[in-house]
């Protein structure tokens, strides 16, 4: 991996209105630490380990470490850029490189010293994720080598006038958007507990992959998606949404909730107020919200004000034009959205963050004048900005003429200190609870009730004989994983000539389905199989290992398929056995 991460590195050419994208669901293997080579420093020894954090009420810290601070502790606190390189302090040349397009430095612990930073989002490059190409970088690997980062990350950040906890975020919302891959316990996605239907799966399942991120050093999962899907779904969102019912999804979001900041960790609602009714992508221009005052507060907000109800830390804000609050203003930059309605309606006091300012709805102003906006209209932590000194010089020219007042960011940065350092009062777990077998039975109990079957028998085996396992181009890893499991399962698998189950998954087609297959199982929305021949159509929404796992038991007929689809399929049953 580390031989590949050198050479995504060569994406700091990428012009910066590039940002990070989302994960791809490919399973893949725990791999052991990158070997030793330019792009990776030594292990942090013991004796390097990160000072002890200052104890006490968190709002009171807060308040008095923003009393001291000066226009430039302030303005750093709200930013959240992304750094190349997977070490915090040695980079290699061509991270190096990256760093000083971004920030005019060559590490990440520069970076934070520089701009005396609030936070920094930890990011990972997939070549299949919905917005891969707007992803220009990946600094995760392992969690050795996140720990090891996190760790040098925090010790530059100590050096900080506050005295706070570096806020070090991930998008590990699981499923099509995973950051961190290799060596962890991989839940299914939102889509599958939506379809498993039991919040108190979804919540055990949380808990252990807040746990696992606490252990290497992560205190933010932007995670969450709280959006609900329309009728014709969502394709940035789709099986990232837990699905189109409200009142089932605000089960869910409360859930999941609950799991992630009950390891300790923050949980951020996205995309507020509410992107799975839009046809458009914000990674590639402002997609439209039509719905109506009354269809947002039925569909879009009950699982926001869920979340919110249930203690989620941080809400971010979406690129999308909401038309029926704030015509022609993307969420992010509407005061009628992100302070009227979410501090005053929904009374959230939590912190919000933007979605990346380096998409294009953020990119229609110079980066100083796109920051002094979303502060403006009330977030509170700006992720990603294009340019950070262009982000910084702007937050104190508004300083300077009155653009932005003092009050404002000074509100902004107390509401993330306090975050902080109310994670920072958890005890973090050791890194061996990473991948545990206790967490990989909570996960795959998970996945098992999301294993659903629109067409075919509910009870026995629902193959017979041998069998071949074929897949559309690119899931080899996906189609190994279901025949390591149909063999652990006790079913006989051939190259040729068996039974076939053919396996399609994100952004596939109709030409990606297979005609001649006996089974037909849909890893991610299940839409497709509308469209597919098959006399046994099933949907894992994942293909994570334990997903894959839980499909080959129910082939095999050692368990029984209970999931049921929580979006409309064609005129297919939401499940043929379960009512």
């Amino acid at each position: 991996m580390a031989a590949v991460n050198r050479a995504l590195r060569v994406a700091v050419a990428v012009p910066l209105a590039m940002l990070v994208g989302c994960g791809s669901d490919t399973p893949s293997a725990p791999a052991p630490p990158p070997a030793p080579g330019p792009a990776s420093a030594p292990a942090v020894p013991p004796s390097a380990s990160v000072p002890p954090r200052p104890t006490g009420d968190p709002a009171t810290l807060a308040r008095a470490a923003v009393a001291a601070f000066t226009d430039q502790d302030l303005a750093g606190q709200v930013l959240m850029p992304y750094a190349y390189g997977d070490t915090a302090d040695r980079v290699d040349k061509t991270a190096a490189a990256g760093n000083q397009n971004i920030a005019g430095v060559n590490t990440p612990a520069e970076m934070i010293t520089k701009f005396r930073l609030g936070g920094l989002i930890l990011v990972g490059f997939t070549p299949d994720d919905p917005t891969g190409a707007t992803n220009p970088a990946t600094n995760v690997e392992n969690p050795k080598q996140v720990r090891g980062l996190t760790d040098g990350l925090q010790r530059a950040a100590a050096q900080l006038p506050g005295g706070a906890p570096l806020l070090v975020g991930t998008d590990q919302e699981y499923g099509v958007v995973t950051r961190i891959r290799q060596g962890v316990t991989l839940l299914p996605s939102a889509m599958a507990f939506g379809a498993a239907g039991r919040p108190e799966l979804t919540e055990g399942a949380w808990r252990a992959a807040g746990e696992e991120l606490a252990a290497m050093g992560v205190n933010l999962d932007l995670a969450p998606v709280a959006d609900t899907l329309g009728p014709k779904g969502s394709s940035v969102i789709g099986s990232r949404s837990f699905g189109a019912d409200p009142k089932a999804n605000s089960a869910q979001v409360q859930a999941a909730v609950r799991g992630i900041q009950g390891a300790g960790i923050s949980a951020a609602l996205k995309h507020f107020p509410g992107h799975g009714h839009t046809t458009g992508d914000s990674h590639d221009g402002l997609p439209v919200v039509a719905q109506t005052k009354e269809q947002l507060a039925a569909e879009d907000l009950p699982p926001f004000a869920a979340g919110i109800n249930a203690g989620a830390g941080v809400v971010m804000s979406g690129h999308i034009d909401v038309q029926a609050l704030d015509k022609g203003v993307a969420a992010t930059f509407s005061h009628k959205i992100m302070t009227d309605l979410l501090r005053t309606e929904l009374k959230f006091t939590g912190v919000a963050i933007t979605d990346a300012m380096n998409m294009p709805p953020a990119m229609k102003w110079p980066p100083g004048e796109a920051a002094v906006r979303a502060l403006n209209a009330g977030n509170d932590l700006l992720l990603m900005p294009p340019n950070l000194a262009g982000a910084r010089d702007g937050i104190l020219a508004a300083l300077g003429n009155g653009t932005l007042k003092r009050e404002r960011l000074v509100e902004a940065a107390t509401r993330i200190l306090t975050l902080k350092f109310r994670g920072a009062a958890m005890p973090r777990p050791e890194l061996s609870t990473v991948g545990s077998d206790a967490h990989q039975t909570v996960v795959y109990d998970a996945a098992a009730a999301a294993v659903t079957i629109f067409r075919g028998p509910c009870t026995g085996p629902l193959v017979s004989g041998p069998v071949t396992v074929s897949a559309s181009g690119g899931r080899e890893a996906a189609r190994v994983g279901l025949v390591k499991a149909l063999q652990a399962a006790g079913v006989r698998v051939q190259a040729a000539g068996g039974t076939v189950v053919h396996l399609v998954g994100y952004g596939d087609r109709q030409t990606d389905l297979s005609m001649d297959a006996a089974v037909t199982v849909m890893m991610d929305t299940p839409y497709l199989l509308a469209g597919s021949r098959s006399p046994t159509l099933l949907a894992t929404y994942s293909s994570s290992p334990l997903s894959l796992t839980a499909l080959a038991n129910v082939l095999a007929g050692k368990a029984t398929p209970p999931g049921k689809s929580p979006v409309q399929v064609g005129t297919l049953p939401r499940s043929a056995c379960v009512k």
